[in-house]
């Protein structure tokens, strides 16, 4: 499909049809890629996405504990800001 490159105040844009979006699932917000004479368009990812899932799982199975005691490793200073 061709399209024509439209003036938004200092820069330029697209519209892009409905149909594409609602083929695409693009959301309100999205990543742009520069790769050389093409640009690609797609939803952002959430780097945390499933942390909380994945938490619940961790505090279910117990496997929610510390791996070092800070009483071993603190040092005058620690001491001093652990309440």
């Amino acid at each position: 499909m061709k399209t024509t490159l439209v003036q938004i105040g200092d820069s330029r844009g697209i519209l892009i049809p409905r149909s594409f979006l609602q083929q695409c699932q693009l959301p309100d917000v999205v990543e742009l890629e520069d790769h050389g004479d093409h640009l690609i368009i797609r939803p952002t990812s959430n780097p945390r996405s499933g942390w909380e899932d994945a938490f619940r799982r961790m505090r279910e199975n117990g496997d929610d504990k510390l791996l070092d005691d800070v009483s071993q490793s603190a040092d005058e200073w620690d001491m001093r800001e652990i309440p």
